[in-house]
């Protein structure tokens, strides 16, 4: 079953502008399928099989003589000595929509882009589905917030129902390690970083202690980052930076983890039905785990990098998420509830008076409710789909 990716047509759009689109995003959330789908006239080359990485890296030339000259390449981080063939040919012939890349490794890519394709490069990065773009289709048109939590966005758990979440998230997690994690590091016991990852995982949304997590793990400070960094780079993870632009200095500076898939989340957390999740110590982590996630999408579906941060004060006070627009503030708590009291949004309301109502474009609560209402003159409720729409 196939199912419609919304940022289709910002890849088309850019892949008009630019001679090279690379699409980044972790493996399995359909970065190949949607690619082959847009350029279906394209030449496809792989480089998952070492074979033909190296018959690429060892002479770019001759390999590429074989294919057209309009090639998706796959998984580029495996070669990144065709970089600057690829700049040889842009320059020679920049057509634009010549090269259509795929990369799984943000860290290498970045390094031989900024070096290789400045300025003659777009990147997007591709994420798992939304909750929008299931909805759409119409077999699932009821699926509900709770029930997407549980089973996340990665394709194939739609595109083919009858797959187990269960054992599609233990082989890729083990997939995940053994190709990627190897790849860019040495790790000397698998299970350390296993136990790493679900110990990241009932921290996500929360702010990063690098050393709270290498006590839990029983690993040194500096192994603890490097795995950290690992998660980023090859897209498992994000953080959101803390605002404090002419807000004072007493604020918490250290940024907050995300783990990118909500579905990935609740099987590290060993959350597996309704009753787990509405049970489960964690629900609002894992509730604001998921509303960050999509607003992150939403961004992605413009092609837009995510302007978006947290705020909070070394007294406790915190909004979970703030985005700029023209110049004034949207300022967003994410609360596990359909009704939300004034009395519980103390730190939206210290953040307004903090920054003045001028500079406020929107203040709001995103929660599980079906419409909108106020709570006072500047604060309102919202269901996630209209808080999406103010991206």
């Amino acid at each position: 079953m196939w199912i419609n990716r919304k940022i289709a047509s910002i890849i088309l759009e850019v892949s008009r502008q630019y001679p090279v689109v690379l699409l980044t995003g972790a493996r399995q959330v359909g970065k190949t399928t949607l690619l082959t789908r847009l350029f279906n006239e394209y030449d496809y080359i792989s480089f998952d099989l070492p074979s033909i990485a190296e018959q690429a890296e060892t002479n770019p030339q001759l390999f590429f003589s074989k294919y057209n000259k309009n090639i998706i390449l796959d998984e580029v981080q495996y070669v990144p000595e065709i970089f600057r063939y690829l700049k040889h040919e842009v320059d020679k012939d920049p057509k634009r929509g010549r090269f259509i890349l795929t990369g799984s490794q943000n860290f290498a890519l970045m390094k031989n882009i900024t070096e290789s394709l400045a300025g003659r490069c777009a990147i997007l990065q591709l994420y798992p589905l939304s909750h929008s773009e299931i909805h759409a289709v119409k077999q699932f048109d009821n699926i509900t917030d709770i029930d997407f939590i549980l089973k996340g966005g990665y394709p194939k758990l739609w595109s083919e129902p009858e797959t187990v979440k269960e054992i599609f998230f233990s082989s890729y997690i083990a997939t995940y390690i053994e190709r990627d994690v190897r790849n860019i590091i040495n790790i000397g016991k698998i299970r350390d970083f296993e136990r790493f990852f679900r110990a990241l995982a009932i921290r996500s949304s929360q702010i990063v202690s690098y050393s709270d997590l290498a006590r839990d793990v029983g690993v040194a400070v500096s192994t603890i980052k490097e795995w950290m960094s690992v998660l980023w780079a090859s897209n498992q993870i994000f953080f959101l930076e803390p605002y404090y632009r002419n807000l004072g200095k007493r604020l918490i500076k250290s940024p907050k983890v995300y783990i990118t898939d909500v579905g990935l989340l609740c099987f590290l957390l060993n959350i597996k039905d309704h009753d787990d999740l509405m049970h489960s110590p964690l629900l609002g982590q894992i509730w604001e785990t998921y509303v960050v996630c999509q607003l992150m999408i939403q961004y992605s579906f413009k092609g837009l990098k995510a302007g978006m941060y947290y705020w909070r004060t070394r007294d406790g006070s915190e909004v979970d998420v703030i985005m700029e627009h023209g110049g004034k503030i949207i300022a967003l708590e994410i609360k596990f509830s359909e009704f939300v009291k004034g009395s519980e949004l103390t730190s939206l309301k210290n953040l307004i008076a903090t920054v003045k109502k001028e500079r406020v474009h929107c203040a709001g609560v995103i929660a599980r409710t079906s419409h909108r209402y106020t709570i006072d003159d500047i604060i309102n409720v919202m269901p996630l789909d209209e808080a999406l729409e103010l991206i």
